[in-house]
């Protein structure tokens, strides 16, 4: 009986988040130059200790270093701050308000919009990922616009908090974000999460969400090696053990169906993720949702929208549309180009 029940029970934490109306705008995670490395490589530790290993990725000529404080690294949990913060400058970007890298909130507000207890073990939580993020230091040579630059600097740069309760909670807090992250804001280089992301238990589930989301993106599949993955998520158990963690969320996504947005299975140790919401959220006209674009076009759209990760616009293109064009290929590709004339580069 305590087995069945178990094997019954949901895999994601209960949702804390009652109300709607904190989610102003959709969740978004950045993914810009430099903080595309956050997606690329695992700068965020996965471990549920403190990870105190100085990791450096290489890729060619160029590599990222990520470098601990004696806290240790910034964690997979501690990012829900930066998914807070990013939001709300979108949300403020999108009502064509003005947005500074220092931003002040309610310590509550992101407590319950993240899906986090909103005891005394929250806030102590949350002053924690403050130090975390802070003492963790990228250095990298990646090249953006042409140029290549030696860079160090901390997730965020500083916090502050502004105001406690009497028992020695938090009220509110204040964060400058480092230009790292805010320049992904500016630019509007951010991916759209999952709501459910933030009820994701295990620190693995929420890494491979993550990859899952930028290299899958709006296409139906993406496949991956367990080896690979393994580096990415930047996993230290042995490939045994990291298999059977990867094993153990694939049973639990095919009972409970819990992973969001991509299926997962694995088939001759290649990971495999299916877009579970490749005809959804597009528009409802079932002409437009049997659309199928030629490969050349994706290739033109790269073109015409240097940058941009096309299988995104694609979907926002898909969702824009109220009836079928003439040309689709030609319609789409002038989506794209409209799309970097207006916003430009990401």
């Amino acid at each position: 009986m305590v087995g069945d029940n178990t094997n019954s029970r949901s895999p994601l934490l209960p949702d804390r988040m009652q109300q709607a109306d904190f989610f102003v705008c959709d969740i978004f995670d950045a993914a810009p130059k430099g903080d595309m490395a956050s997606m690329e490589h695992p700068i965020f530790s996965i471990s549920t200790k403190p990870d105190r290993r100085i990791r450096r990725y290489e890729n060619g000529t160029s590599f990222v270093e990520i470098t601990p404080s004696m806290k240790g690294l910034a964690t997979v949990h501690d990012r829900d701050v930066l998914i807070y913060c990013i939001s709300q400058c979108i949300a403020a970007l999108n009502e064509e308000r003005e947005v500074s890298p220092t931003i002040r909130f309610r310590a509550y507000d992101l407590l319950k919009a993240t899906n986090r207890g909103t005891d005394g073990r929250g806030y102590e939580q949350l002053k924690a990922a403050l130090e975390r993020l802070q003492g963790t230091v990228v250095t990298t040579n990646l090249i953006t616009g042409g140029k290549e630059e030696f860079d160090g600097f901390g997730l965020i740069d500083r916090f502050k908090i502004v105001r406690e309760t009497r028992d020695g909670r938090m009220q509110e807090v204040e964060i400058r974000l480092s230009d790292w992250v805010f320049n992904a804001i500016r630019h509007r280089e951010v991916l759209t999460l999952h709501r459910d992301y933030f009820r994701l238990r295990k620190p693995l589930e929420r890494r491979i969400y993550e990859l899952a989301r930028k290299h899958c993106g709006a296409k139906q599949e993406w496949k991956i090696s367990l080896a690979k993955l393994q580096a990415k998520c930047g996993s230290c158990s042995t490939s045994k053990e990291f298999r059977r963690l990867v094993m153990s969320i694939v049973r639990q996504d095919g009972q409970h169906a819990h992973m969001p947005d991509y299926a997962v299975r694995v088939e001759d140790d290649m990971v495999i993720f299916t877009n579970r919401r490749s005809d959804q959220g597009r528009s409802t006209h079932p002409s437009v949702s049997q659309i199928r674009l030629d490969p050349e076009a994706y290739h033109d759209a790269r073109t015409a929208a240097p940058g941009w990760d096309v299988y995104v616009l694609e979907q926002e293109w898909r969702n824009w549309m109220t009836e079928p064009p003439r040309d689709p290929n030609a319609a789409f590709i002038g989506f794209c180009k409209k799309v970097f004339e207006k916003r430009g580069p990401p």
